[in-house]
């Protein structure tokens, strides 16, 4: 398969019969294929309501669809996942501004990401409630095992000649990264190898698979030859690929790159079998080079003074730099995670703070001397997570820590920021066994003895796999804490000037 990351330019390495087209205009848009049966359009993983320096958001991308949806091929325009949160004002909202954007561009598959949950079952189910566009997920299930009311498991679309089965799988592992209730997640594989079957007896001449899925479980699926196309998101990556026999394809994110995908497709008969033959072209929307669409573009411009009369308030300067980039949260000590995690310890009275990495989501750089405004804290704590405290032994704490460091070299979400710890960890030991030396305020630790740990609720109900605060007594459940974000502000607030610093918490040999 070609891929290409979206942290690389768009120099693609082509599989068997790919070709790429980069869209710079709207004239070059209609550059597709004149004998194009049908096109498939794909976005994921959009949380922004704006764009960044011209690039992405919702305005943008409703432009793209529109474009597409003019050209007069039929098409199916299809969401990957991810939006409901963590935007910003979802934190306000619980996404309910998100929900209203999209149903301006109203998807014709929608597959619900893992951030679809954050919020919890009620409120994922209200959101959907509201939606003007269908969900599909057919390895989610009610806590009974019935399906979830509203949500399709697959179905068959006629785009020209050709009927194009799709079916939507949710990531399985949901319920450890977010917070869906009693609601059931299957095996993707599994699921998909039922549903497509399906698809293809009811008489499906190709079948899509929408998904919202990690890479290894893309590729996994790939080399099932269970469907004939994948559209993908959770990566965040620009990926297109094809090697003769499956497409697989994910969007990069914020809407800032969206792929269409060109068929061309004949059929022959054989008697009474239908045989179809089919090629696929690409083209990449680079969505800097559109003009974003009026309306939508007006919805965003209202939503953003509604935020800015709340959020842009300044809180505290830090007189250090501050580094929240996904690369180095969820892989290091960062400035920033101390000072998250020193706001929870101080604020909660706990021995200890252990908070996840990738609970910081804003993805930028703080030069030393920058005024902290509110929207600064909240952009980067959106998921509206509350504080936590738990008494647990020594052992547990290791324990922990362990599954912190267990994924660092993967850049997963679970990696710990910490206050009153000191911790080195060997990156070549095997899992479970890295930590090698563990200081609580400066002092080793007693595997024996009772320590109380500030935490979030999302990981106090074993979120990321910290299961080891389970064996904890509690001391702030799930529903008795702050929020995380506001007992940030109130900490800076405080300090007036604060100067956090990576000063050898984690130690990585």
């Amino acid at each position: 398969m070609a891929t290409v990351s979206r942290r690389q330019t768009l120099g693609l390495g082509l599989g068997a019969g790919l070709s790429v087209t980069m869209i710079g205009s709207r004239d070059e848009a209609a550059a597709a294929p004149s004998d194009a049966t049908f096109s498939l359009l794909l976005v994921n993983d959009i949380y922004k309501m704006s764009g960044v320096k011209g690039r992405g958001g919702f305005a943008k991308l409703a432009a793209v669809v529109k474009q597409e949806r003019a050209r007069g091929v039929p098409m199916l325009f299809c969401h990957a996942g991810d939006t409901f949160s963590p935007s910003l004002m979802s934190g306000f909202d619980q996404g309910a501004h998100i929900v209203e954007l999209t149903n301006m561009i109203r998807p014709d598959v929608f597959v619900p990401g893992n951030h679809e949950f954050d919020f919890g079952k009620d409120i994922y189910l209200q959101r959907m409630g509201e939606a003007k566009f269908p969900f599909f997920a057919a390895n989610v299930r009610q806590a009974d095992g019935t399906p979830v009311p509203g949500v399709r498991d697959s179905e068959i679309f006629t785009l020209g000649s050709v009927k194009v089965g799709v079916v939507g799988l949710a990531l399985a592992a949901t319920p450890g990264m977010s917070q869906p209730g009693d609601l059931r997640f299957a095996a993707e594989l599994e699921t998909l190898r039922s549903e497509a079957g399906k698809l293809r007896e009811q008489g499906a001449d190709l079948v899509v698979c929408v998904a919202h899925a990690d890479r290894e479980t893309d590729y996994a699926i790939v080399r099932s030859r269970l469907v004939d196309i994948l559209l993908t998101g959770h990566d965040h990556d620009l990926a297109i690929g094809y090697d003769g026999r499956t497409v697989m394809v994910e969007s990069s994110e914020e809407g800032n790159f969206v792929t269409a995908i060109d068929f061309v497709v004949s059929a022959t008969h054989g008697g009474s079998e239908r045989k179809i033959t089919w090629a696929p072209s690409f083209r990449v929307h680079d969505s800097t080079t559109l003009d974003p669409d009026p309306e939508v573009l007006a919805a965003v411009e209202r939503y953003e003074a509604m935020l800015s009369k709340e959020l842009d308030v300044e809180i505290g300067t830090t007189v250090t730099e501050l580094d929240s980039r996904s690369i180095t949260v969820r892989s290091q000590e960062a400035a920033i995670g101390n000072l998250i995690a020193d706001a929870i310890r101080a604020l909660t009275g706990a021995d200890v703070a252990i908070t996840n990495g990738g609970g910081i989501r804003a993805n930028r750089l703080y030069p030393a001397g920058t005024q902290l405004t509110r929207r600064d804290i909240l952009s980067e704590l959106p998921f509206g997570n509350t504080t936590s405290m738990v008494e647990m032994a020594g052992i547990d704490i290791k324990d922990a820590l362990e599954n912190g460091v267990s994924r660092f070299q993967q850049g997963a979400g679970r990696f710990p920021q910490v206050s009153g710890l000191r911790i080195e960890v060997d990156a070549k030991a095997p899992v479970g066994s890295r930590i090698v030396k563990i200081e609580v305020n400066g002092e080793p630790l007693d595997p024996a003895k009772r320590y109380r740990v500030a935490t979030n609720n999302f990981m106090l109900a074993g979120g990321d796999g910290y299961l080891a605060f389970g064996r904890g007594r509690v001391l702030i459940g799930a529903t008795d804490g702050n929020l995380l974000a506001n007992e940030v502000m109130i900490y800076v607030r405080s300090k007036g000037t604060v100067d956090p610093k990576v000063e050898r918490r984690i130690v990585i040999r």
